[in-house]
């Protein structure tokens, strides 16, 4: 991690005198290179400053309190930064001024931290208003947005007021090149942002939209069907690596029965029932629409359940298939199509 650097220094605003001729005491706080100044509330007679010292020679009592003064608002930022930086926390100039002087926090939230408390909140709101799928599209947007600002701006995170349309064009580009999404996966990724942006401008925390201007434009897909020679060619296809041959009895197993990726990756014996005749049904609501759907269980995608009945991953997580995420899935399976 990398460390701040810090600096407190205490001035005097000799070309702002008060009515009774006091200069006003300033203080300025430095971090990586960027100051912030911020008047205190003493003031002290110009011929009795000593800027070398940042103090006052006088003997009086209005200098001895307030060297009292600087010497205590020293130690006290002091300790603000050594805390905010021993937590890990974005430090900047004006939020130890703002914390210094006891002011409320909202102006220095910052996007990473507003992202995680909004995760926390979304999966504990899993099987009542989101799917996990959908929770792990958040987790992995903010991982993203955290390696571009480790990455390009040399920090743990960024308060959420910096975030500019030149930072968002930024994660649109860093995505494309540095983790090779395709468009319609980068406009996802995208809205799982924005979402962040509308809740910090909804709760005042910032009061401009970087996402201003900012369109997403979906490349349309054409879809091609596989025909059963080529289903089962892959069928018959022999692979040595264990993890490409679950990859390819998953993919098979919906291709057989019309189920999409989310609802095998959730397929549970519940799922599995018996007709009057004794044949076997896959009685399941899809996952995306809620609809009840029944559906023959035929015997290729049948021995692919007894081949993975005594899987360890599947014991242990209660279901069908180890079907992995859906980016893992579509990495290997194109890695089956090379072996």
């Amino acid at each position: 991690m990398r460390r701040d650097s810090f600096g407190i220094l205490f001035f005097l605003k000799k070309n702002q005198l008060l009515k009774n001729g006091d200069a006003p005491v300033s203080m300025r706080i430095t971090v990586n290179g960027q100051r912030e100044e911020v008047r205190t509330k003493k003031s002290i007679n110009p011929a009795l400053w000593n800027q070398a010292k940042e103090c006052s020679r006088g003997r009086d009592k209005k200098s001895r309190d307030l060297n009292e003064y600087i010497e205590s608002a020293k130690i006290r930022v002091s300790q603000l930064f050594n805390e905010m930086e021993q937590a890990g926390k974005v430090i900047t100039a004006e939020i130890l001024i703002r914390r210094f002087f006891g002011k409320d926090d909202e102006n220095c939230k910052t996007l990473l931290c507003v992202f995680k408390e909004h995760n926390e909140q979304c999966r504990q709101l899993i099987g009542i208003d989101y799917e996990d799928i959908t929770v792990r599209r958040y987790e992995c947007c903010a991982r993203y947005l955290g390696e571009l600002i480790k990455g390009k701006y040399f920090q743990d995170d960024l308060l959420l007021k910096e975030i500019n349309g030149e930072f968002v064009r930024s994660f649109e580009f860093f995505m494309k090149t540095s983790k090779h999404c395709q468009q319609n996966t980068v406009i996802r990724y995208m809205k799982c942002f924005k979402k962040i942006i509308n809740l910090a401008i909804a709760n005042e925390w910032i009061s401009h939209n970087p996402f201003a201007g900012v369109k997403f434009h979906e490349v349309e897909v054409n879809k091609e069907f596989l025909t059963m020679e080529e289903i089962n060619a892959i069928a018959v296809k022999e692979f040595h690596i264990p993890r490409l041959e679950i990859v390819r009895d998953v993919f098979l197993f919906c291709c057989m029965t019309g189920l999409a990726f989310i609802d095998v990756y959730n397929l549970r014996e519940g799922h599995i029932v018996r007709d009057n005749s004794g044949a076997m049904w896959i009685r399941k609501t899809r996952e995306k629409t809620n609809n009840m759907c029944n559906i023959p269980l035929l015997s290729l995608p049948k021995q692919i359940l007894e081949k993975y009945a005594d899987n360890p991953h599947c014991l242990e997580k209660g279901v069908l298939l180890p079907v992995m995420c859906n980016q893992k899935m579509n990495s290997y399976l194109k890695e089956t199509q090379a072996v």
